[in-house]
């Protein structure tokens, strides 16, 4: 049972509060003049307000993406922010601006994680109590994270599968107890703490005098970001580029343009927790629809890979989420050739007991493992043919699970197998059908996989 739901069933039933409520036309009828309910006045007081409380964080030139993509490509380093991510900006300047009798009776959200630590944390600051919704699934240390930020002022509640679960339990909680709810994503105060991240980005590299900024890139979940920084680099630099990246498997903003409203997703994978969203914001929709930013989904398998190039190369950690807007040069590689590009590395609360799942799944993009069905004849010496005959110098078996069955000829047996080079699957394919086996692979939207991986 929900803390606190005993005696709220009890009380009379008020609407829901946010840091702003705003009633807006359908984003897609939505023209280059319209009054956006977000401006630029509006982030340059957010980053009045964020000034004492997060970090400007460092905005560093990457001298091996640089090469790699032979363009000036910068990383804003918001993985070190106060709380290992940008999200503690919107939720501080969306508290700071409440009535002391909405801070009195207490606030509550919901969250994947990253905003639920910056929530917890200006609770603390604030010292509001506050109520935080986070799905079961949400990695153990961003749960333990949010207890440390917010202390005692701060209740957990683990509940539901997704984001969107925890947060319909959320607004229910709100409403029953009559506090304020503070958004992720979908709110203007929010919002313009979010492009407190833009106005740093520009700052920090007006100060290099010789750099302009051709292409921002940004991670999408909600949308608060990108809306945030779309506004703040239109009000600035008109000229500049922005590009949204999302997760291939929960791809919200996406489906709302190609729909043309906010839709809800069907199905989600829910991996790259940070931006695993069934349903794009509705301000942050607005604004898009408005400023039209590029958008760019990359599978959660290359997330995968980029996460485990710059803990190796550059030892720098980040989430899934924190990324995706590298996972997106590759998208946009003859684009940003000889331009200066800043991706936001959006967050860096990486629980390490994920990693096994993140080598396998870059692994399975890069092509380099491979999950096979195969009827192995019980007779004496079949598997030692397997070796000898089927497996190359630098193929490996990673998993073997085989049982004998009596009075049969055929044993299935589940294979594992790893290569040195993605090209070494077609060779490999070939020396089993030589033989004669019968196989069939492991298909990644099976359940067996989903088991494996």
């Amino acid at each position: 049972m929900l803390m606190g739901m005993a005696i709220c069933i009890a009380r009379a039933a008020t609407p829901p509060l946010f840091c702003y409520h705003n009633t807006m036309p359908d984003a897609s009828s939505a023209s280059p003049s319209a009054v956006l309910p977000v401006a630029r006045e509006d982030i340059d007081a957010a980053y009045e307000t964020l000034r004492p409380v997060v970090r400007r964080t460092p905005l560093e030139l990457s001298a091996r993406l640089s090469e790699f993509y032979n363009a000036r490509v910068y990383l804003k380093r918001e993985d070190l922010q106060t709380v290992r991510s940008y999200k503690i900006r919107g939720a501080y300047n969306c508290m700071s601006r409440l009535s002391q009798t909405q801070r009195e009776r207490g606030v509550v959200c919901a969250s994947a994680g990253n905003h639920a630590q910056g929530v917890a944390l200006s609770c603390r600051l604030l010292e509001t109590r506050g109520t935080i919704f986070m799905p079961q699934n949400t990695p153990r240390q961003k749960i333990a994270r949010v207890r440390s930020l917010g202390g005692d002022w701060v209740t957990l509640e683990l509940i539901g599968d997704t984001f969107d679960e925890a947060k319909a339990l959320s607004l229910d909680f709100a409403t029953r107890e009559g506090w304020t709810q503070v958004p992720p994503f979908d709110d203007p105060q929010v919002i313009a703490g979010q492009g407190t991240v833009a106005r740093e980005i520009f700052e920090q590299l007006g100060q290099l005098e010789t750099e302009t900024l051709d292409h921002l890139i940004v991670p999408v979940g909600g949308g608060g970001l990108l809306a945030g920084s779309l506004v703040y680099a239109q009000a600035v630099s008109p000229a500049t580029r922005l590009t949204g990246v999302e997760p291939m498997g929960a791809a919200s903003l996406r489906a709302a343009f190609d729909a043309g409203r906010v839709v809800r997703l069907a199905t989600m994978d829910t991996f790259v927790d940070g931006a695993a969203v069934l349903q794009a914001g509705q301000i942050p929709f607005q604004i898009c629809a408005t400023l039209r930013p590029d958008l760019v989904a990359v599978p959660e398998g290359h997330v995968c890979t980029v996460m485990i190039e710059l803990y190796q190369q550059d030892g720098i950690i980040t989430e899934p989420a924190g990324s995706l807007t590298i996972a997106a040069l590759d998208n946009l590689r003859a684009e940003i050739e000889g331009k200066t590009v800043v991706c936001v590395v959006s967050g860096g609360n990486n629980d390490i007991s994920r990693y096994p799942e993140i080598i396998e799944r870059s692994l399975i993009y890069q092509g380099l493992k491979h999950y096979f069905l195969i009827a192995f004849s019980q007779r004496a010496g079949a598997l030692r043919q397997y070796l000898d005959d089927v497996l190359g110098p630098t193929d490996d078996i990673t998993l073997f699970e085989y049982t004998k069955k009596n009075n049969r000829e055929f044993g299935s047996t589940l294979v594992g197998i790893e290569l040195a080079d993605k090209g070494n699957l077609a060779p490999l394919l070939a020396r089993m059908d030589a033989i004669g086996l019968r196989y069939q692979s492991v298909e990644r939207d099976s359940l067996l996989y989903r088991f494996l991986v």
